[in-house]
């Protein structure tokens, strides 16, 4: 019986000391590879594990305009990762009693509609949360992408009742914006504060995270902030800010490596950090699988199963359970990752767009945990994105030389003054087409950087080509003619698939308004 229980110790003890974690050193070099060979100009990195920070620190530049160094005080927009605030928001409304997970939606709001009247009915806020309205991918994110829009909170949780559903309600993962819009106003409507105010108030002040603002217009000191970075023609460009007007509550904190992994710790302690945040049941409820997502297999892992939770992605690594999210504005991804079992928190924040930069980092960390060698994450990651990106240069490649052919032939007969006009979408307003200095030009009413050059293609489509070159995602406008010739209407679509969820052309249907006369 001595000898069993000394050979268990012996395993277990063999187990917990497998993997090899990588040195401070080992993350250096990682993470200057890393910013070669993606063409990142800046990113920030924290690791926890058991309750303290093993690793904090900056990288490279936080803007290329001016070659300040980033640090583990950097601010960056940290997006998505916003998510799980506004789920832990609500969490703290729950335990309070003021709500309950399958509180209808319409009881706090009651003019909250979506296009099917029965799904608006049973719609509750654990709905909110977890990306399986019936609504398609990144449906009405126009209303907020690519930069903050000119709607009100009141128009877009309007605006929900007109984006159709693509699948039933409740059996499909696509992800979602617009309903987290919801979520905040929910948080605010029962809380009697805004959401800005109650994510500082009851999250981060009792945290110490004392440098972050749940949004831009609320940051106190602005003199350490990464600019954002977008590849344009191979050469890195620092673009605008996204400023949410709006959509705090879906992306619109703004934190540090430092401050961010007091949050990653509180998560890891079930919702306590000197004092308790959340209940454990609320944090357990977080962490329950909520709805299926499709199982990624990439590289030396073994994955099982992937769910999303309570604004966490939920899924297994070799045994080993994993909660993550991740983030993206124009210019900034970041990714958030933890392995509860293992107490290992790993924060990655990087100032360009290329979500390879922080997948290489976080694995390659996570490997060493787990005692997995000789994968090489970075030249796999490399390789898959040279090949994703020539086949969407291939698509765009092709279309532009069909437009080149059509300007030097056959589409000089082509009336494009028969398209000028006003067409509107119920839910995104509306566009003017219009002729400036002989070309067609296309105009959004409410997202004013959405305007750009308008070429003939084939037939009745025409390509648009946006004046932001940063975008990258250059549309089809299909018109739809009526007997005489006439355009009535036109449906959009993007030419390149990289090109990012959020321009949600595909939900659109702009129909011509008629002339005052």
């Amino acid at each position: 019986m001595k000898h069993r229980v000394s050979l268990i110790f012996l395993l277990a003890l063999a187990a917990s000391v497998s993997g090899q974690p990588l040195s401070e050193k080992k993350i250096d070099r990682l993470t200057e590879r890393v910013m070669k060979e993606f063409n990142v100009p800046g990113i920030a990195v924290a690791v926890v594990k058991d309750d303290r920070v093993v690793h904090m620190k900056g990288y490279g530049v936080r803007s290329v305009a001016t070659g300040e160094k980033t640090d583990e005080h950097t601010l960056f927009a940290i997006a998505s990762n916003t998510k799980a605030f506004t789920s832990a928001a609500l969490g703290i409304l729950v335990d309070e009693g003021k709500l309950r997970w399958d509180t209808k939606v319409t009881e706090i709001i009651p003019g909250f509609r979506l296009y099917n009247s029965y799904v608006t009915e049973d719609f509750n806020i654990r709905d909110l949360l977890t990306h399986r309205s019936g609504m398609g991918l990144g449906a009405g994110d126009l209303m907020g992408w690519p930069d903050s829009a000119d709607f009100t909170t009141a128009e877009i949780i309007h605006n929900l009742r007109y984006l159709k559903q693509t699948s039933p309600f409740r059996t499909r993962y696509d992800y979602d914006n617009m309903l987290y819009i919801v979520a905040g106003e929910v948080v605010a409507r029962v809380s009697g504060q805004s959401w800005e105010e109650f994510v500082e108030s009851r999250i981060m002040e009792p945290l110490g995270m004392t440098e972050s603002a749940a949004s831009f217009k609320r940051i106190k000191d602005r003199s350490n902030i990464t600019d954002a970075h977008v590849p344009v023609d191979g050469k890195l460009q620092v673009v605008p800010k996204q400023e949410a007007k709006r959509h705090n509550s879906v992306g619109g904190i703004y934190s540090n490596v430092s401050d961010m992994s007091k949050w990653v710790m509180m998560q890891l302690n079930g919702g306590s950090a000197a004092g308790r945040i959340f209940s454990a049941e609320t944090h357990r409820e977080m962490w329950t699988p909520q709805t299926v997502r499709p199982v990624g297999r990439g590289g030396p892992y073994r994955t099982n199963f992937a769910f999303y939770g309570l604004g966490w992605n939920l899924s297994d690594i070799n045994g080993y359970m994993l909660v993550s999210h991740t983030g993206g504005h124009s210019g900034i991804v970041t990714q958030v990752t933890m392995l509860p079992e293992l107490k290992l928190g790993i924060i990655v924040f990087t100032n360009q767009e290329e979500v390879s930069a922080f997948t290489a980092i976080t694995n390659s960390i996570i490997d060493g945990y787990l005692g997995i060698r000789n994968y090489d994450w970075v030249s796999g990651l490399k390789a898959r994105m040279l090949q994703q990106q020539a086949v969407a240069k291939e698509i765009t490649d092709r279309v532009w030389s069909t437009v080149e052919a059509k300007r030097n032939g056959s589409s000089a007969g082509v009336d494009t003054g028969d398209f000028e006009g006003t067409y509107s979408d119920v839910w995104f307003g509306d566009v003017i087409i219009s002729k400036e200095k002989g070309s067609l030009r296309f105009r959004s009413l409410k997202s004013p950087r959405m305007r750009g050059e308008m070429f003939h293609y084939t037939a009745n489509t025409f390509i648009v080509k946006w004046d932001d070159r940063s975008f990258n995602a250059d549309a089809f406008a299909v018109f739809t003619l009526d007997r005489e010739g006439q355009p009535v209407s036109f449906t959009m679509e993007a030419i390149s698939p990289m090109t990012d969820f959020s321009f949600d052309f595909q939900d659109l249907l702009l129909k011509r308004k008629p002339e005052n006369k």
